[in-house]
């Protein structure tokens, strides 16, 4: 407040308590409106119950006592308020607007800056939450890749513990979603096996491809070499085994369950060595990816029912 503002103030005040209210003689009606003369502005009569009331106590009389209009009427002779009385029908004395401003002007700062964080914290969280599908996909590479390593820890070390191990696995170029499994334990008794002996081949090279989501979808199967035939092998290497369908998988599946069920079914279907290759389609994953496709769509529309031996 500038003191000109300060001046206005105390000389409203001092207008106000310049005439000393007087004694009513009545006790019952402690205070009384004279009406406005002629020749100056209208006065309270107030009987105090103290002869030493302090000002402030007959101001505080005057305000309860004396109705809205005579109040506007008495402020307005003083010159403190316009002598047209607003709506809301109070006093208002010189500063009151300039508090308000002041006010007004300390509380847009404040509701701008709660305005500012609330945005910010809005756009913070549609941030982090704006992509539900990428947290799930990062979620499920990571589970993917614990389960791996576990699982290739797990086999490394069984080759190591075991001088001739049912099969061996290693990563194709130092990558963990590709492995190349080498299975060695074929039925000795099985046509595939005295081919495999007579042929000079020591085992089964099988290719394995893991999926994002991998353990909780299966991964995809191949026979790289040597090209068989029958066994529940297809075209260009893809396995026939409904295991490895998403409708046949389970996560508690593992590697080493996996290749032990293969090398089981490619002996009960009489899988062979194929000594001329059928038909003119290359031997590659795609067209092992395309075969299985296939077979998967037939097998979904007409279930999984197993085909005699002699058919493989």
């Amino acid at each position: 407040m500038t003191s000109r503002s300060k001046e206005r103030v105390a000389a409203a005040f001092r207008r106000i308590f310049r005439g000393a209210p007087e004694r009513n003689e009545s006790p019952s009606s402690p205070l009384k409106v004279v009406p406005k003369t002629q020749g100056g502005p209208a006065t309270v009569q107030a009987a105090a119950s103290s002869p030493m009331a302090s000002p402030a106590r007959r101001l505080l009389r005057c305000r309860d006592a004396v109705s809205p209009a005579a109040n506007l009427d008495i402020a307005a002779n003083a010159g403190v308020v316009p002598a047209q009385p607003n709506k809301s029908s109070r006093l208002h004395f010189p500063g009151a607007s300039f508090f308000k401003s002041k006010r007004k002007q300390a509380a847009a700062p404040q509701a701008a800056n709660s305005s500012s964080s609330l945005a910010s914290s809005s756009s913070s969280t549609s941030k982090t939450s704006s992509n539900p599908l990428e947290q799930s996909s990062g979620h499920g590479k990571a589970v993917r890749t614990k389960r791996l390593m576990k699982e290739l820890k797990e086999i490394q070390k069984l080759q190591r513990a075991t001088p001739q191990p049912n099969f061996t696995a290693e990563l194709v170029n130092d990558n963990l979603y590709e492995w190349h499994v080498r299975l060695y334990a074929i039925d000795p008794e099985s046509d595939l096996a005295r081919d495999m002996r007579e042929h000079g081949i020591t085992y089964v090279l099988i290719s394995f491809s893991f999926p994002d989501n991998f353990p909780f979808a299966p991964p995809f199967m191949r026979v790289v070499s040597p090209r068989i035939e029958k066994g529940f092998v297809m075209e260009g290497g893809a396995i026939c085994m409904e295991l490895l369908t998403p409708r046949g998988w389970a996560s508690a599946y593992t590697v080493e369950a996996i290749v032990m069920q293969f090398a089981a079914s490619i002996v009960k279907g009489q899988g062979r060595i194929a000594r001329k290759p059928k038909g003119s389609k290359e031997f590659t994953r795609r067209t092992a990816e395309d075969s299985f496709r296939s077979l998967v769509k037939t097998h979904e529309k007409y279930g999984w029912v197993t085909p005699p031996l002699a058919d493989g």
